[in-house]
């Protein structure tokens, strides 16, 4: 049921990926960031975003199983922190392949955006 939950997290972060970038990109424009400063608010948006939508699937998830205190608590925490960490990866790995990395590159490109994503 968790990895069902997940694949489902995983696919609506990253269709919604697109979303989130015009949104943080439209905050950034209007606060009139530019260079570094706009780049590390969009970054840090874009993964606000996805934790919120992350949590929000796993509270859905755990109420449908019925979770309640510290069992609910620690579902939806593991839950959002693996849906986070699946969906970097994927698009890392997409990144990786339309950059057309591979060997030791592709590995240490893959390596750096799963961290910058997740950290």
């Amino acid at each position: 049921m968790l990895k069902r939950a997940l694949l489902i997290l995983s696919l609506t972060i990253a269709t919604s990926a697109g979303a989130q970038d015009l949104t943080c990109e439209a905050k950034a424009t209007e606060k009139k960031l530019a260079g570094a400063a706009k780049t590390s608010f969009e970054k840090k948006c874009n993964k606000d975003m996805m934790v919120m939508k992350a949590q929000a699937t796993c509270e859905t998830t755990a109420g449908e199983k019925k979770l309640a205190g510290a069992a609910k608590t620690s579902f939806v925490k593991k839950c959002g922190q693996d849906a986070v960490a699946t969906n970097a990866k994927t698009t890392c790995e997409a990144s990786s392949a339309e950059k057309k990395l591979a060997g030791a590159a592709k590995t240490s490109f893959e390596k750096k955006c799963v961290r910058d994503a997740t950290g």
